[in-house]
C-alpha cells in the first residue's frame, strides 16, 4: 500500500493518491470521511480542501484507522515511515499520525488492547441505536484519545487527562467549539459504558461555549442563478434541498416509496436524532421527478435483467422480507452510477450517489454562478427557511418542516425580520 499526499493542479485542494487492497476498504472509507472531499477520475485522485483544519481531521482520520502505526524506535524495529504491512506515507512535511495530541512528556504506544475497547465501544453504541454517523465519530476520538492515553492499572482516565485533551483541542488544534464538545460526549461514552467508570466519578469537565453565527442564506435570485448551472441527478436533488428543506443526508437517502405524489408529501424516515417527518413536494418539481423516477426504474430493470438489482436495506428487513432487496419500491431515488458488489457474498447492486459527487457539483455551480457566498449544500436548507419566513410563515411550521426538536433551533432564522417592507430602517436613511 502506498499513500501520497500533495499539491493539486489547483492551490484550493490537496491531491491523495493511495494504492489498496480492493478487499480491505479501511483507507478508502477514512478518505470519504473527509468534508468537502470529492473524486477527480481524470487524474484517479481524491482533492480536499487546502487548510489546516482539512488536513488536521486527514491525519486525524488516518490515524484512526491503525493502518499507519509507528513501532516504538527504542525497540529498533522498522524505520518510522512503515507499518507492519509494508505501507508507507508521504505527506510531505505534515507530522505524523503519532504526533498528533501527543504530549512530548509521554510518547505515544501502541497499546495491544485498543481494537477490543473499540469493539466494545462499538457494542454499546450499536445497543442504544447510535446513528451510522454518530458510532463513526466516536470511534474516530476514543481512537485517537486511547492511543495517546493508554490505560494502565492503576487509573482509567482522571478528569484531567480528559480535559488536557480536550484543551488541546481548543487551543493548539483549533478545532470548533462542535468538534469539541463531540469529542468529549465520545469520551465520556467511553468512560460510562465501557469503562464502567460514570462522569460523575471522573469531576469537572470542560464543555465548549458554542458561539453563535449566523446562517449562510442566498437570495432567491442566487438560487436560481446557482440551479441553471446544475444538471440532471444533481439539478432535481439541489432542487429537493431548497423546496424541501432536505439535510443532505436525508435527500440522498430517499427511497422511491418516499415520494407520495397523490398527497404532495415526501416522507423522511430515520433523519437527524433517528426521527421521521414529512414535508411538502414542491408542485414545480413533480414533472422533472417523475421522468427521474422513470429513468430509475429502466436501470433497476436492466439490473435485474442481468441478475442483479438489490439494494441495501435497513435493520432486520430483509431477513423479514426476503425479496424486498430487490423491489422497485425499496430502491434509492439517487443511484450512484455504478454498481456496488459485496467482496464476501459476491452480490451486487446500486448504492445511492455519493455525497461528494452533489457537494462538488454545487460547489462548481456556485463558482460559475458568481457567488461570493461560501454555498454548500446545506445551504439550500438554510434558505428554505428564510425564505419561507420572509413570505410570512410562522415559525412553528417552519420548525415541523426543518424537524427541529427545539424552537430555539429555529429562531436563528428570524434575522431576517430586519429587512424587507416591514424591516427595521436605519436613521441614516432618514436623514434629511
Amino acid at each position: 500500500m502506498l499513500l501520497a499526499i500533495k499539491q493539486a493542479d489547483r492551490p484550493e485542494y490537496l491531491a491523495i493518491s493511495f494504492t489498496f487492497n480492493p478487499n480491505d476498504r479501511t483507507l478508502l472509507n477514512a478518505i470519504k470521511q473527509i468534508p468537502g472531499r470529492f473524486w477527480y477520475p481524470e487524474q484517479h485522485q481524491w482533492l480536499i480542501p487546502n487548510n489546516s483544519y482539512i488536513a488536521e481531521i486527514l491525519l486525524n482520520t488516518l490515524f484512526a484507522t491503525g493502518l499507519f502505526d509507528y513501532p516504538n524506535a527504542s525497540t529498533g524495529a522498522k524505520p518510522s515511515n512503515a507499518n507492519k504491512t509494508g505501507g508507507t506515507i508521504n505527506p510531505g512535511n505534515t507530522i505524523g499520525p503519532d504526533e498528533i495530541f501527543k504530549d512530548d512528556k509521554s510518547p505515544v504506544q501502541a497499546d495491544s488492547g485498543q481494537k477490543e475497547l473499540l469493539a466494545r465501544l462499538e457494542e454499546a453504541l450499536l445497543a442504544r441505536h447510535y446513528s451510522k454517523r454518530t458510532i463513526e465519530a466516536y470511534r474516530h476520538w476514543c481512537a485517537i484519545y486511547l492511543k495517546t492515553n493508554p490505560p494502565n492499572s492503576k487509573s482509567l482516565y482522571p478528569g484531567k487527562t480528559i480535559n488536557t485533551f480536550i484543551s488541546n483541542l481548543a487551543i493548539k488544534y483549533k478545532v470548533s467549539s462542535s468538534t469539541q464538545n463531540q469529542a468529549l460526549a465520545a469520551l465520556l461514552f467511553l468512560h460510562r459504558y465501557v469503562f464502567k467508570n460514570p462522569p460523575e466519578e471522573i469531576g469537572e469537565v470542560i464543555h465548549a461555549k458554542k458561539p453563535l453565527h449566523l446562517p449562510v442564506v442566498m437570495s432567491k435570485v442566487e438560487v436560481k442563478t446557482l440551479l441553471s448551472q446544475l444538471q440532471g441527478s444533481a439539478l432535481i436533488a439541489a432542487k429537493l434541498m431548497y423546496g424541501t428543506g432536505l439535510r443532505l443526508n436525508e435527500c440522498l437517502e430517499l427511497r422511491i416509496q418516499d415520494i407520495d405524489f397523490s398527497r404532495n408529501e415526501i416522507l423522511i424516515r430515520n433523519g437527524k436524532g433517528g426521527k421521521d417527518r414529512v414535508t411538502m413536494l414542491p408542485g414545480t418539481l413533480k414533472p422533472s421527478l417523475e421522468s427521474h423516477i422513470a429513468n430509475v426504474k429502466k436501470i433497476h430493470s436492466q439490473d435485474l435483467h442481468e441478475g442483479w438489482g438489490k439494494v441495501q436495506l435497513p435493520c432486520a428487513i430483509s431477513k423479514k422480507y426476503t425479496n424486498a432487496s430487490q423491489q422497485f419500491a425499496w430502491q434509492w431515488l439517487f443511484p450512484q452510477g455504478r454498481r456496488w458488489k459485496n467482496p464476501t457474498t459476491g452480490e451486487e447492486g446500486r448504492h445511492h450517489m455519493d455525497a461528494s459527487v452533489l457537494q462538488h457539483a454545487v460547489h462548481e455551480a456556485a463558482l460559475k454562478s458568481g457567488i461570493s457566498k461560501p454555498v454548500s449544500c446545506h445551504t439550500f436548507r438554510h434558505s428554505f427557511a428564510t425564505h419561507l419566513l420572509e413570505c410570512g410563515y410562522d415559525i412553528r411550521t417552519i420548525q415541523e418542516l426543518l424537524g427541529h426538536s427545539d424552537l430555539k433551533t429555529t429562531m436563528i432564522y428570524t434575522h431576517v425580520l430586519n429587512r424587507g417592507p416591514s424591516g427595521v430602517i436605519s436613521p441614516a436613511d432618514i436623514l434629511s
